[in-house]
């Protein structure tokens, strides 16, 4: 018997209808980035608590580990028991679990509400990129995505715009934003669990190029892990974007930093530029999603946008150093966010297609070990970027992002999907699916 707030779709949504769902999916990736931000109040948690940066790091790595743990479970399960079932959960939980975070008292305490919370986490976030899979056909797949990625986007945005209107209200208190974050994650929670659907086991086996077009697998309703495993050019995605996350996640943990400390330059203009750098790659991964499936195409776009992220990278490394005009230096890290949108969202609709071409029942199973290799890289970069950066400076750690890309580079020779627009290439004999 399934809860309640499960409801399973017999016949796929079209129109307008498919575009409410996707759009509550996006949401739900909202929430599920928006109720474990803690980047808005870390600077006064941490004042508070008298933990040092180091502490706070080594706090980081191990939640954002065992919440990788959780990510591939999370879409192993939601493959057998359905998306809706460990969604709803995983995003209540966590959101209940900032009123817990805001009776933290100390370090010990903190470490294992983190873990807590990002252990559900991880789930919830897989389950939200396997139901946009579910809900796009591969005519919009890459711009579907697109907006999945602005759920990442959007809570960062959120959770700031918040802190700086409402902290001042309750004398810089950060347990404040806690409750504040619990409360608007409970609502938003709400909606979904209101709005949200999931297409049936048998729809999720079937692969679908358009609305009107659905192409019948005959699968029985469960597929087997290891046919993923037996596959390299699957790994070859996940582990090549491992490599190009390197810079995101760099980016998105230490831009400010890397501004501040490398360039000179002070918080706000740092917040600034970092800012300018996420609205281009808001607009970026939209409108190449929209080109790349209007001609469907995705190598293209994932191998010039990486291109130009690595002569912008190379170029930024090159600068790396005091006295750099402020404008310069705005406009190469403007374009290294820029190229990454161009990359980013292609590959993740190439990823999503390859997998669905070897199981298509295993869509979870297969973005949950994508996100739980990438969050072994995080708690990596965490661990070992301090020491690199205090050993060489940060020129030397933009380096090894650097070569992240280059990895990333070399190993779409292994992606399945044309280099051009032409004929529709002949399945393969061993599965149907796409051509190199």
């Amino acid at each position: 018997m399934k809860p309640f707030y499960v409801r399973e779709l017999n016949v796929y949504p079209v129109g307008g209808r498919r575009i409410f769902l996707l759009a509550t999916a996006v949401l739900a990736s909202l929430v599920a980035n928006f109720e474990t931000t803690v980047a808005t109040i870390l600077p006064l948690l941490m004042d508070d608590l008298r933990m040092s940066l180091t502490e706070y790091g080594q706090i980081a790595a191990l939640s954002v580990l065992i919440g990788g743990i959780s990510a591939g479970f999370g879409g192993i399960l939601s493959d057998r028991w359905g998306r809706v079932a460990i969604l709803v959960p995983t995003l209540t939980v966590t959101a209940a679990c900032n009123f817990l975070l805001a009776t933290v008292d100390s370090v010990a305490g903190l470490f294992w509400v983190r873990c807590l919370m990002l252990f559900i986490e991880g789930a919830g976030i897989t389950i939200t990129a396997s139901l946009v899979r579910d809900f796009s056909p591969r005519m919009g797949r890459a711009q579907a995505f697109a907006f999945w990625t602005w759920g990442p986007v959007g809570a960062s945005f959120l959770a700031s715009f918040i802190a700086g209107f409402t902290l001042p209200l309750f004398g810089n208190a950060w347990q404040s934003q806690a409750i504040i974050m619990g409360f608007l994650s409970l609502a938003m929670c709400a909606v979904v669990i209101w709005q949200i659907a999931e297409p049936s086991a048998a729809l999720r086996a079937q692969v679908l190029q358009a609305e009107q077009a659905v192409q019948a697998e005959g699968h029985t309703p469960h597929g087997r892990l290891r046919e993923l495993f037996r596959h390299p050019h699957l790994w070859a995605h996940v582990f090549g974007n491992t490599g190009w996350q390197v810079l995101y996640w760099t980016f998105a943990i230490f831009g400010q930093t890397i501004l501040t400390t490398a360039f000179g330059m002070d918080a706000a203009a740092a917040n600034r530029v970092v800012a300018l750098g996420i609205v281009l790659n808001a607009l970026a991964v939209v409108v190449v999603g929209r080109i790349s499936d209007r001609i469907q195409l995705r190598k293209p776009f994932t191998a010039a946008g990486t291109v130009l992220t690595v002569a912008a990278l190379a170029y930024f490394v090159a600068i790396v150093g005091p006295g750099v005009p402020a404008a310069q230096v705005t406009i190469v890290y403007a374009l290294l966010y820029l190229f990454m949108g161009i990359a980013y969202v292609p590959w993740m609709a190439n990823f999503s297609e390859d997998a669905e071409d070897v199981e298509s029942r295993l869509q979870g199973s297969a973005l949950g070990i994508w996100g739980m290799v990438v969050r072994v890289m995080i708690v990596v970069l965490l661990v070992v970027s301090p020491v690199v950066v205090k050993a060489g400076g940060w020129q030397t750690w933009l380096t090894v992002a650097l070569a992240g890309q280059v990895v990333f580079l070399i190993s779409m020779a292994a992606f399945r999907g044309r280099w051009s627009t032409g004929p529709a290439p002949r399945p393969t004999a061993d599965y149907p699916g796409r051509t190199p």
